[in-house]
């Protein structure tokens, strides 16, 4: 039995091979895309330095993705597009609308999900979300994401996992909402990141109040 809102050190594929079918009532996660995240971010003159530790030099495997949709009873997988073979059609996409056209980077990123419901897009520009949080993973989601999916997805009472949880966005949105969480982290170092986030005393700076479906996220200089 896993202990709730607690972030584990461990490979996820480890945990979930103990636990029993359906276990949580939802996966939110953003896996390995496996294109090198970490290194082109470090390398790159003018963006933020992040250490490089080769965590997405190449994908998850197939037993992950079959384990992760044995454990939940739905899920919700970011970067989907890279990972179709190991997942099956469905219609409900999630789109995140990085509101950046004409820039080098990417419009917006795409989440794979379970769901029978149509698909659905999150505007949310990539200079608000920089001016919200201070980054501390190379792909770090938004939390008003995670707030914004908990709202249209999850119901009161769930429990949500996070299998590869970074430097925790998607549990700090579950924290802001109520509902009970499971995160699991193989680096040590954005395990104690997650945390430090996921303590800070003041879940709704001023002005994140103003607006509910368009928080900004800085929580404490975290």
């Amino acid at each position: 039995m896993l202990e709730i809102n607690t972030i584990y050190n461990e490979d996820c594929l480890t945990i979930m091979k103990k636990l029993s079918d359906n276990y949580f009532d939802l996966i939110i996660t953003d896996p390995p895309y496996g294109i090198n995240a970490d290194r082109r971010r470090a390398e790159c003159g003018g963006w933020k330095r992040y250490r490089q530790t080769g965590w997405d030099k190449e994908r998850p495997s197939k037993e992950v993705f079959k384990e992760m949709l044995r454990v939940s009873k739905n899920q919700i997988i970011w970067g989907g597009n890279y990972f179709i073979n190991y997942l099956y059609p469905s219609m409900c996409w999630l789109i995140w609308n990085k509101g950046q056209r004409g820039f080098s980077l990417a419009d917006g990123e795409m989440a794979w999900t379970s769901f029978d419901k149509a698909m659905r897009i999150f505007d949310y520009s990539r200079a608000k979300f920089l001016n919200a949080e201070k980054r501390k993973h190379p792909t770090q989601k938004p939390v008003a994401l995670g707030r914004w999916i908990l709202n249209k997805f999850a119901k009161q009472g769930d429990l949500i996992f996070d299998p590869f949880t970074g430097s925790g966005s998607f549990l700090l949105a579950c924290k802001h909402l109520g509902f009970n969480y499971i995160g699991c982290e193989i680096d040590k170092e954005y395990v104690e990141i997650a945390q430090r986030r996921l303590s800070q005393k003041v879940l709704f700076p001023l002005a994140e109040q103003q607006d509910v479906w368009n928080w900004g996220d800085e929580i404490n200089g975290d």
